[in-house]
């Protein structure tokens, strides 16, 4: 028992040993951090610094500390660090004060984590170059990614910092301020302005955000409102990012104008058409592997778009699919998607006809859209858009009433179907490939004519409104060429369009003629619609050339006949309209009409010898008596009716069968 009480008795005086001398341990390490001059670790860390990166440090102020676990505090004032030999700048950075917090857990695994930092009046340049050097990677070659400082949170005095990246045409520099903060941090904000160039564009940037950068926070909602202007693009934004460093989410209001929607492809990665200059504002939404635009609206040209875009960055290449709406589509804004130039029509109206035996016309007379199409773009991405125009506008000398197209690109094949526009009461539907794998272009389009009303096909021809018929036929061509024009050029296969039945303005069809005595007999009496026997357009293509096998409009008082060709290549037209009346006129001048000219410049003439015939011969006969003058122009009637069966069901024919396009891919080495 009394052994006991000893035993008890040393391990208690043992104890108090030990307390106290874990005390005064204690007690001294707390008296010498507290009196410790943290200055006197100024060269040690600007030595170790410089032997691991191969750059100066230098501190010039006072360094102090707050030990806190697990991360403890420090601050440094006037301090630079250099950039490596080959930097355009001597300094990487210059900073009044720096405080910052470290994390030691990830330190003890060799990894530099910087939770929170503060700096002021930072002077900071950034640069990397094209073999992957970059100045903010602490190991000796500027290579190692692991070797980069970990920052989660930034808080930004006022500052200045700079960034070139040679490879991406990159290079900016920005002026950072902070107002508010003697308000408190809740309302303190940034205010950033930046110029440069960015992709080789001009950029002009300025805007505000939160006091704090949560760069690696990937949780927490950064508030951001900025201005820009890149080359001739401009967008306005307000709402939130998360994750500045890897974006995780976007929020943001957005408001984007530019020349053309094709001008973003260096910008966002994506191919969009070409356009008229545009607006439009919406919200960009973007998660995990998907951005959206979502619910915008605006205008190209002087069409209105509206709907919503989605892009998913997660497979082989990036996917687009949406659906527009357009309540008034405006025909002049399609023409730069086919490569058409602005005025480029009335340009080419206004070139002189080309002369006789000319085998080629003027490139200021060219009509066919001939800017080429971008097919190496077409391999960055894949799409499927349908669009819906409800209205289309400035469409009087073509009555087109709407459009649905349904877009779809895949593995550089761009297919449009159905491409389908209401024309004059009825539809016409196509379907196009073009087939960018192949260079040029392999091209096919198959168009189908469904029930055209015939009186409003040619709205600016007053007596079109009393013609009634139905055209239906089909368009069957193949081509190949980088844009429309050559495609056109080189195109192949066939064109038919059929009227079985109807009426036709009587008026028409003797102006037609050159019936004087009817045409003014119908002037004084009213206008009398002529039985249509049947109308056929036949016309077989080759090398880019129509030519016509059947062109015949058969009428029970005329039977019009049409022979000739039209180049694709050439532009040119070389058409003659042989009428050929049913009936007996005292006073006609009948003869062949030919169309020749231009595209953009149709010549249409008279024959100048058979009339000089019949003109002749009415003066060589008034001389003899006045009364014979009007034998020549007297019209017995030889026309005879159109085989209409056979014609129609010849130009109904479909063209001899091709391969589509794109359906078979060659055998690679």
């Amino acid at each position: 028992m009394e052994s006991n009480r000893q035993t008890f008795m040393v391990l208690r005086t043992l104890l108090k040993w030990v307390g106290g001398f874990l005390l005064v341990i204690t007690l001294l390490i707390v008296l010498i951090i507290a009196f410790f001059n943290w200055n006197w670790l100024r060269g040690p860390i600007e030595r170790m610094a410089t032997e691991k990166t191969g750059r100066q440090l230098v501190i010039n102020g006072d360094l102090s500390a707050h030990l806190a676990w697990p991360h403890p505090s420090f601050r440094a004032e006037r301090i630079t660090f250099a950039n490596p030999p080959w930097a355009k700048e001597k300094q990487m950075v210059a900073v009044d004060g720096v405080e910052f917090t470290i994390d030691l857990p990830a330190l003890l695994m060799k990894n530099v984590v910087l939770p929170e930092v503060r700096l002021e009046r930072p002077v900071v340049f950034l640069e990397q170059t094209a073999d992957g050097r970059k100045n903010w990677l602490l190991d000796r070659d500027q290579k190692d990614e692991d070797s980069r400082i970990h920052i989660d949170h930034i808080l930004l005095d006022n500052g200045r910092f700079s960034y070139d990246d040679p490879v991406k045409k990159i290079s900016i520099q920005s002026e950072i301020s902070t107002q508010g903060q003697k308000d408190g941090l809740a309302k303190a904000s940034i205010v950033f302005n930046a110029k440069g160039q960015y992709q080789g564009l001009p950029l002009a940037v300025h805007g505000t955000g939160g006091p704090v950068l949560a760069l690696r926070d990937e949780a927490m909602p950064y508030p951001l409102k900025i201005d820009a202007t890149i080359g001739h693009t401009a967008a306005q934004a307000d709402g939130t990012i998360t994750g500045l460093t890897k974006i995780s989410a976007i929020d943001l209001n957005l408001v984007l104008r530019g020349d053309s929607l094709a001008d973003l492809f260096p910008l966002i990665g994506i191919v969009l058409p070409e356009t008229p200059a545009y607006s439009t504002k919406g919200r960009l939404m973007h998660s995990a592997r998907k951005w959206r635009y979502e619910n915008f609206g605006g205008k190209t040209g002087k069409s209105d778009i509206a709907g919503t875009l989605q892009v998913d960055t997660g497979g082989k290449r990036p996917f687009m699919q949406g659906e527009l709406v357009s309540k008034i589509l405006d025909l002049a804004d399609l023409g730069p998607l086919i490569g058409a130039k602005q005025g480029s029509l009335a340009e080419a109206a206004k070139q002189p006809a080309p002369s006789p035996g000319q085998t080629a016309i003027s490139a200021k007379a060219r009509v066919l859209p001939d800017e080429p199409f971008n097919t190496d773009r077409w391999s960055t991405m894949d799409a499927d858009v349908k669009l819906r125009a409800k209205s289309i506008h400035r469409a009087k000398a073509l009555p087109i009433e709407d459009l649905v197209v349904h877009l779809k690109l895949q593995d550089s094949i761009l297919t449009l179907n159905p491409l389908n526009f209401g024309l004059a009461g009825g539809d016409l539907v196509a379907v196009v490939s073009l087939d960018g794998q192949k260079d040029p272009i392999r091209a096919q389009a198959k168009v189908q004519a469904k029930k055209l009303l015939l009186g409003k096909l040619f709205p600016t021809v007053d007596l079109s409104g009393s013609s009634i018929g139905q055209i239906n036929g089909a368009f069957d061509l193949t081509g190949e060429g980088n844009s429309v024009a050559h495609m056109l050029a080189t195109s192949n296969g066939k064109l038919g369009l059929v009227i079985a039945g109807g009426e036709i303005s009587n008026e028409m069809v003797e102006i037609i003629g050159l019936d004087l005595w009817e045409w003014l007999r119908f002037k004084v009496k009213g206008d009398e619609p002529t039985q249509i026997r049947c109308g056929v357009a036949d016309f077989s293509v080759k090398n880019g050339v129509m030519a016509a096998n059947a062109l015949v409009l058969d009428t029970m008082d005329t039977n019009i006949r049409g022979t000739g060709t039209i180049d694709f290549g050439k532009e040119t037209l070389d058409l003659t309209l042989n009428p050929q009346p049913k009936d007996i006129s005292p006073v006609s001048l009948r003869g062949p009409i030919h169309i020749r000219g231009t595209l953009a410049k149709p010549d249409v003439q008279l024959d100048k010898v058979n009339l000089a015939k019949r003109g002749l011969g009415a003066i060589l006969l008034g001389v003899i008596n006045p009364l014979l003058a009007l034998i020549p122009l007297i019209e017995t009637g030889p026309g005879l009716d159109s085989d209409c069966g056979r014609l129609i069901q010849k130009a109904q024919e479909p063209a001899p069968h091709k391969t589509a396009v794109g359906s078979k891919r060659e055998a690679k080495p």
